[in-house]
């Protein structure tokens, strides 16, 4: 999926209708008001994190239409295993490379959040299973994240069923993040 083509951050933008988001790092669901002003600070794999009144708030792919943009398109898959039944584990990490955490604009794969990516074949279908964690145990954006990881990897080819279950040991530290990650954020 394509990053979300965005104006200038530096320009309030006023909301087009109301819009259901999600309160930063609370993980409260709260309802964003036609002509309210919102600054975008991050706009990364669908979703877009705004600045609201001092807040931070995570708007979801599909309610995008209300900052005036059209909802990314889903990317459309294909492989050489798609008519195999099997599964393309490259695929599956570059979906979860499109997961974002709504506060830092770096993915959750490079954040070193994700501790396990298996898959099992079943007669019944496949089953991509993943352990989560957070940068914080407290972090009430955890049920959003497993949503829309759960969401991006049922795109893969031949993905039945995704199981993410959040973790906390080990509990997450900075020395998880790739090198690239920990140079944008300074964290080297």
């Amino acid at each position: 999926m394509d990053d979300i083509q965005v104006p200038d951050y530096r320009n309030p933008i006023e909301l087009l209708h109301d819009c259901e988001a999600i309160l930063i790092p609370e993980g409260a669901k709260i309802t964003l008001e036609k002509g309210m002003a919102v600054f975008i600070t991050q706009a990364l794999g669908g979703s877009i994190t705004v600045n609201v009144n001092g807040n931070l708030a995570r708007i979801s792919e599909q309610n995008t239409t209300a900052l005036g943009m059209k909802p990314p398109e889903l990317k459309q898959y294909t492989s050489d295993t798609e008519n195999s039944g099997l599964i393309d584990d490259e695929i599956i990490w570059e979906q979860l490379s499109t997961c974002y955490d709504p506060e830092i604009p770096i993915n959750i794969v490079e954040l070193g959040l994700v501790y396990r990516c298996d898959v099992f074949y079943e007669g019944t279908g496949n089953r991509v299973e993943i352990d989560l964690t957070l940068t914080a145990p407290g972090c009430g954006m955890g049920p959003f994240l497993v949503d829309d990881i759960v969401s991006k990897v049922r795109q893969v080819p031949n993905v039945s069923l995704v199981d993410v279950e959040l973790v906390f040991d080990p509990p997450w530290s900075q020395e998880m993040m790739s090198e690239a990650a920990r140079l944008e954020t300074g964290l080297y």
